[in-house]
């Protein structure tokens, strides 16, 4: 890795969970030379505005529960208990790193919806690739013949999806995490009824 891409992935690696707890428009450059240590022109000189670092930014905290998830997948061995890894991760039932902030997606997602067309195509692809990679898991558990042949994986996966990421909402908004234990409930219910 150049000088520049060690630089580069340093601006990154700071800034990432300011840009995920304050959101984009929130975070100023202040903050980002404040976390980093750096110039204002050593960060444009890395970067070619403040969009193409929460991009970069959003990229990185997305890939860092992508990551966090495969692993803790990757000590379960049948396909529910694989889907279960949602509900520990964002039921908070298991003390795993989360990114500082919670979900990348659902944070970007809310702000960028109407405000920054570039950060909603990225946090719309990740649901995308969210709901790919549940339903690749029901299909694996169909043929498995760990889950009901008539399973509809589409619907599932976007149930849990729809639940886990409205659950962190309602407990943010409302201040509560009691209030996801039902929804919790919800997805762990999908899952059982696979």
């Amino acid at each position: 890795m150049s000088k520049a891409e060690r630089t580069r992935q340093f601006i990154i690696e700071k800034t990432a969970p300011i840009f995920n707890t304050k959101g984009y428009a929130a975070t100023s450059l202040s903050d980002m030379t404040d976390a980093t240590g750096l110039t204002k022109g050593s960060i444009y000189g890395n970067f070619a505005d403040k969009d193409e670092v929460a991009l970069a930014c959003f990229d990185h905290n997305h890939k860092h529960v992508r990551e966090m998830i495969r692993q803790e997948m990757d000590k379960r061995s049948s396909y529910r208990d694989k889907l279960r890894v949602y509900v520990d991760v964002y039921g908070g039932t298991r003390k795993l790193s989360f990114v500082p902030g919670g979900c990348p997606i659902l944070n970007t997602a809310i702000e960028a919806a109407d405000t920054h067309p570039a950060l909603k195509t990225k946090a719309a692809e990740a649901i995308v690739l969210w709901k790919e990679r549940l339903m690749q898991l029901i299909e694996a558990g169909k043929a498995n013949k760990e889950f009901k042949a008539a399973t509809d994986a589409e619907q599932a996966a976007l149930s849990i999806i729809a639940l886990l990421e409205g659950m962190i909402m309602i407990r943010r908004t409302v201040g509560q995490p009691g209030y996801g234990k039902p929804l919790i409930t919800a997805v762990e219910n999908i899952i059982d009824a696979l």
